[in-house]
């Protein structure tokens, strides 16, 4: 029996130690400068899950650190004071963020602050926080959540206060729920924020006050949104004596070959929308982006007095509804928006999800919704086709809308061309707040249906522009999308309950008597 050789603590810690220097120096050096053509080439024939540097985490396996790929690895334990993360969707940015934001509370009293484009992904951001924190045996102490109402209403901060004194804040990234305590930051999907810019000149001042907790940090860590954006002069700005920037690139390439086991090609061809990959799996600066509809645009619609649940027999004739459906099969849920028109107001009656709802059973749940409606725009896209034409074909004689055919049925069949899309979304944004500041909609008071609505982007990429959403655990921004075709519905609708307020396109396109108004 071979003999070994204990070793005292002190020892063991300095080994651990030689070894976290050693993998600090070589963590992504040999793929640091190469381009990304380089870095595709290199991906091709990997070995998923495997690191193409032969970098080996140092950490001990019953240490939480030692999940860190290469990447995280290097960001987490960079100690610059101000760094800035360019980095890939779902390459794990916020776990080893919030891996050193809890490590950081655990070695002394601190505080952070998480901001965050969306309430949603600001929670999410501090449940990581909290799990990192729990591994680490950091006791939480309080939980303690505010709103600007009741339950459903908006955010204003969540806040962990840990055993040790330590406190983790989460806020949404606006200018007037960042202001406030003297705290490190962590600005997640920075670039994503509805005002990049004035946020971060209401969140600087939070790390210059050094006599309370020390000297403050400041993590940005996004994905792009747009050449000439608050992420990209920060990422190629030049930095002086004074001032200067650690920057960390994780492209999906980067993020594959030290690790992390994704099947780039099967993500390229489900994404199908080649800028879109180039923005956030690449990391490439589009032309820009911007939020469909702010939280505060949002806030003009909610009533309590709007349902998502409503009896579809109480449906009258004197206040004719309109249906909105966005037809999802398995990724995707499929939503159905009703709206009802009281004056020149749509009000919502109900906001039905179906998810992982066959197709046969969708029709049997949406028939009587559309007969009840007065006209209904559907998805007609992709898996939609199907159930679309059973709709207007099939055994319930929905009928077809396509008036410049003579077909005035129930149903219109809408495909999500750029073209169309421009159409239906700038429409509904104007039915949130027109032209005079009114708001002509309502919505229910529900965070679900306001972070949905809020992950709709306006994407400008060589000059044109499309509608687009990122894809959440609950879905992609089906519901904005389902409201969307509602109120195009009500805007194209023919007789007497047509909504009463076309725009320019419309009275240009009435008083040409072109077959069909198309928007509203």
């Amino acid at each position: 029996m071979a003999n070994t050789k204990s070793i005292s603590k002190k020892e063991a810690n300095e080994k651990i130690r030689a070894a976290l220097e050693q993998a600090r120096a070589s963590a992504g050096v040999p793929l640091r400068d190469a381009t990304i053509e380089d870095l595709e080439k290199r991906v091709v024939g990997h070995t998923l899950g495997t690191n193409a540097n032969g970098w080996k985490n140092p950490y001990p396996s019953d240490d939480p650190r030692s999940l860190y790929l290469e990447y995280q690895f290097a960001w987490k334990e960079d100690k610059s004071r101000f760094k800035a993360g360019l980095m890939s969707r779902q390459s794990g940015k916020d776990f080893s963020s919030e891996g050193e934001a809890a490590e950081d509370c655990n070695a002394r009293k601190t505080e952070w602050m998480i901001a965050a484009p969306s309430e949603r992904q600001a929670l999410d951001s501090l449940e990581q926080g909290k799990t990192w924190a729990q591994a680490f045996d950091l006791k939480i102490a309080e939980y303690d959540e505010q709103r600007e109402g009741g339950s459903e209403t908006l955010l204003k901060s969540a806040e962990i206060t840990y055993s040790n004194g330590s406190r983790m804040r989460a806020v949404p990234g606006k200018p007037e729920t960042v202001r406030g305590r003297s705290a490190n930051l962590l600005l997640t999907e920075f670039d994503f924020f509805e005002n990049p810019a004035e946020t971060w000149r209401a969140v600087l001042p939070s790390i210059t006050n050094p006599l309370r907790g020390g000297e403050k940090k400041v993590r940005l860590i996004t994905t792009p949104n747009g050449a000439g954006g608050a992420m990209q002069r920060i990422w190629t700005k030049e930095d002086s004596a004074k001032m200067k920037w650690s920057r960390h690139l994780v492209t999906i390439y980067h993020a594959v070959l030290m690790g992390l086991p994704v099947d780039i090609e099967q993500i390229r061809e489900a994404f199908d929308d080649p800028d879109g990959f180039a923005q956030e799996f690449l990391c490439q600066f589009l032309d820009g982006s911007n939020v469909l509809l702010p939280y505060d645009v949002i806030a003009m619609a909610e009533s309590a007095d709007a349902t998502e649940m409503w009896d579809i027999s109480s449906a009258g004739k004197s206040h004719p509804t309109f249906c909105g459906i966005d037809f999802g099969r398995t990724n995707d849920p499929t939503v159905c928006w009703t709206l009802q028109l009281i004056g020149d107001v749509l009000w919502t009656r109900e906001v039905l999800v179906l998810k992982n709802v066959s197709s046969p059973d969708q029709e049997q749940i949406l028939v009587n919704r559309i007969r009840s409606a007065q006209k209904t725009a559907f998805d007609y896209t992709g898996p939609g086709i199907g159930l679309g034409d059973y709709l207007v074909q099939g055994k319930n004689g929905l009928g077809q809308w396509k008036p410049e055919q003579h077909k005035f049925g129930k149903v219109e069949l809408c495909t999500f061309t750029t073209k169309f899309k421009r159409q239906i979304f700038p429409a509904l944004r104007s039915r949130f707040k027109d032209a005079k500041g009114q708001c002509h909609l309502r919505v229910p008071v529900s965070t679900t249906i306001r972070e949905d609505l809020h992950e709709m982007q306006q994407v400008i990429s060589s000059g044109e522009y499309n509608y687009w959403s990122r894809r959440t655990k609950e879905g992609h921004s089906d519901r904005c999308t389902a409201l969307a075709l509602a109120n195009y519905a009500a805007g194209t609708s023919s007789g007497p309950f047509r909504s009463a307020r076309p725009n320019r396109e419309d009275r240009r396109r009435t008083t040409s008597h072109k077959g069909g108004i198309t928007s509203c």
